[in-house]
């Protein structure tokens, strides 16, 4: 059985390349959605055997889903430019291909780097991703930016050993920048949403966050940098409510 793997794209020339070496040998077709970006993806891309389409960006799940439906394959694999697969995750694709993937959704770990190093703590790991699915049965849902798979009820879904390296953050600067994005694009879809907030969310909700990751799921085990990843994951969750609240004032 044949598998096509989508990416989307928007100025990535610093990482696009390291994701399509770690898909080659397992993908029959590779199809790159690029948000008309402006550096060398589009020339790193058609070093390898890539189908770019140029596609202006319509928000990461309608981005998504239309890259799903260029697949031309039924099972499909889909990442981020700035995620790999490791070895063993490979590996674990391969077999399941192999097998003519007798499940219709695969679940894998994804482990993100912080500033070069590897977080196996807290929020952020083993931050369990659906992302090899039978199209026909599942497509890209949840709330922007936060996106995620969803599979029609009663599909079958299996874990595969190995985990996406995601090369997430470089600097604390990328923390806080991206941080504000998606804070303004979460507040943005929860007001569309019809959702409310109050003061209690801007109080009790980062609290909670913070303590979930940092005590609850071992953040503390990454030291500083776990200490760092709660403080920020709060932070986000206090201002995507005020965020939302000044939203509802308008």
């Amino acid at each position: 059985m044949q598998l096509s793997v989508v990416i989307i794209t928007f100025n990535e020339e610093k990482n696009i390349e390291r994701c399509l070496k770690s898909i080659q040998g397992i993908a029959d077709e590779i199809i790159v959605v690029d948000s008309l970006s402006t550096d060398a993806t589009e020339q790193i891309c058609n070093q390898y055997n890539v189908r770019v389409i140029k596609q202006k960006f319509l928000g990461y799940i309608e981005q998504k889903n239309f890259a799903l439906d260029q697949a031309t394959n039924n099972y499909v694999l889909s990442l981020d430019a700035d995620e790999m697969l490791s070895d063993e995750l490979r590996q674990s694709i391969i077999a399941a291909k192999q097998k003519q993937f007798s499940a219709d959704a695969y679940s894998m770990n994804r482990c993100s780097s912080f500033c070069g190093k590897w977080i196996k703590h807290g929020t952020w790991y083993p931050d369990k991703k659906i992302r090899l699915i039978d199209k026909t049965k599942g497509k890209w849902g949840g709330t922007n930016p936060h996106d995620k798979i969803e599979m029609q009820y009663g599909s079958g879904l299996q874990h595969l050993r190995g985990d996406i390296f995601h090369y997430s953050y470089y600097s604390l600067e990328e923390v806080i920048t991206q941080n504000n994005k998606f804070t303004t694009i979460q507040a943005k879809a929860m007001f569309d949403a019809g959702k409310t907030a109050n003061y209690f969310n801007l109080i009790i909700n980062p609290f909670v966050a913070f303590i979930s990751g940092y005590i609850f799921k071992l953040g503390f085990l990454d030291g500083a940098d776990g200490f760092f990843i709660a403080s920020s994951v709060a932070y986000q969750t206090m201002v995507k409510y005020a965020k939302l609240l000044q939203l509802r004032r308008k």
